[in-house]
């Protein structure tokens, strides 16, 4: 039996788009987040924030909207 893996992720795009079109003729769009998480330290009380860089890769159709759309 198949199963499906569904991740959400919400962040800012570093830059646009890149759409390609492979030796196939499928498009691809790559594309970067950067997704921010804010704490308060509780020893210091100082606001800490940490960035995590993620390089998605769309392909096909979804590609194509990133493309026109983000």
């Amino acid at each position: 039996m198949a199963s499906f893996n569904k991740v959400i992720l919400i962040g800012n795009l570093t830059r646009d788009p890149e759409l390609k079109t492979s030796a196939t003729g499928t498009k691809v769009a790559d594309l970067r987040l950067a997704i921010s998480e804010t704490w308060r330290d509780k020893n210091t009380g100082e606001n800490r924030e940490v960035v995590c860089y993620v390089d998605v890769a769309a392909w096909n159709r979804t590609a194509e909207l990133c493309s026109q759309f983000l």
